[in-house]
């Protein structure tokens, strides 16, 4: 009985198109965020930070963006991971040579801006070609990305061991000194970046990137922008003679698409891994996040986080559950029955729900807004 909207009135059209229309969602996103910001930094261990709460934060950008691009806009795409590949190999270029006291916040935005000219590029041939052939084009970019990275020296700073490492940087530049005058006021300008900063400001930084980003993301998709890119992806043809220009529309769900992975790239190497070699960008990232974008729900922000959510639960839960249960099993078994869960819940999904847990989450919704009566 909690879950009701009666005596919810809109007056505007403004209240009628709100993000959240009804009390109860805003108060429950309200809560998580709360609680997001305040509880794992001052009750959770570094475990938390390191395994779990950082790496669902990077791949929900990821998924985001690649939400954006298929479920948005239907053009399919198996290039993520060497988008994210750019974001990641930019922030570094820029961090080490071409602006060294720039803010993280700056280098991050700029990163993405470079993988979104290079997701413009990879989306040409969106404008010839779709679906399966489409797919394989990025795929081109995908392995074409990671060999530039890995071949050309200068993308590494010409080391001998051939990584990238995230240098030790602030939010806005400008590393504050021990002992200097402005030391009390270092908690306004935080290291994140390196293994020196601490996990607690790596997380707090990578959520406020990701609740500013979805949020975006949610207008934009809500716009008029998102109408053209659902247009493009239930029927061009059709688009293209009510006035839509795809040209314009695919490549700017190409250059948006691109913009989240290489911030999510970018986030991987500088809040999460430290130091990345092109095979953390390779083609089995590009999988995984397409599994979070389908088991998650396509076409849904939500979606794109229960998705991550899942992808990234599933291997700590196995590594927890099975020994429990009285079933020790080497890495490689495992492994594999993480494959093989993946590949069931990807054939359920497209069979039973395509929506994925968006959908189901949304039936939960509408029954609790009907219960208990049966209509």
């Amino acid at each position: 009985m909690l879950y009701r909207e009666a005596g919810q009135f809109k007056s505007t059209y403004a209240a009628d198109q709100a993000i959240f229309p009804i009390a109860q969602d805003r108060w429950l996103v309200a809560a998580l965020l709360v609680a997001a910001y305040l509880v794992p930094p001052l009750f959770l261990g570094s475990y938390w930070f390191n395994a779990i709460l950082i790496p669902f934060l990077i791949f929900s950008m990821a998924a985001l963006g690649l939400n954006i691009l298929v479920g948005y806009c239907g053009q399919i795409s198996l290039g993520t991971g060497g988008f994210m590949a750019v974001g990641a190999y930019a922030s570094y270029k820029l961090t080490t040579v071409f602006f060294p006291d720039l803010g993280m916040i700056f280098i991050f935005l700029l990163s993405g801006l470079v993988a979104a000219a290079v997701g413009v590029l990879f989306g040409l041939p969106s404008l010839r070609i779709k679906g399966f052939y489409l797919a394989v084009a990025t795929l081109a970019a995908q392995f074409f990305l990671t060999w530039l990275f890995n071949k050309v020296p200068w993308f590494f700073n010409y080391n001998s061991n051939g990584t990238i490492e995230s240098p030790p940087r602030t939010l806005f530049g400008s590393i504050m000194e021990p002992g200097g005058a402005l030391e009390a006021l270092v908690f306004l300008n935080p290291l994140v970046t390196s293994p020196r900063a601490s996990p607690e400001a790596k997380y707090l930084f990578a959520l406020t990137l990701v609740v500013v980003f979805a949020l975006i993301a949610k207008n934009l998709v809500r716009g008029r922008i998102g109408r053209s890119w659902m247009a493009i992806r239930d029927m061009d043809i059709a688009a293209e003679l009510i006035g839509i220009r795809p040209m314009r529309t695919k490549l700017l769900a190409f250059a948006v698409s691109s913009f989240y992975c290489g911030v999510a790239g970018a986030m991987l190497l500088n809040l999460y891994l430290n130091s990345v070699e092109t095979q953390a960008f390779a083609i089995n990232v590009s999988f995984d996040v397409l599994f979070m974008v389908i088991i998650g729900g396509l076409a849904s922000i939500l979606g794109s986080f229960l998705g991550a959510g899942f992808i990234v639960l599933m291997p700590i839960f196995l590594t927890n559950f099975l020994p429990a249960v009285g079933l020790p099993v080497d890495t490689a078994t495992q492994r594999h029955i993480e494959l093989m869960l993946f590949g069931g819940l990807m054939i359920f999904f497209l069979i039973v729900e395509p929506h994925g847990f968006a959908r189901l989450w949304q039936i939960g919704k509408e029954k609790l807004r009907l219960w208990p009566y049966p209509h």
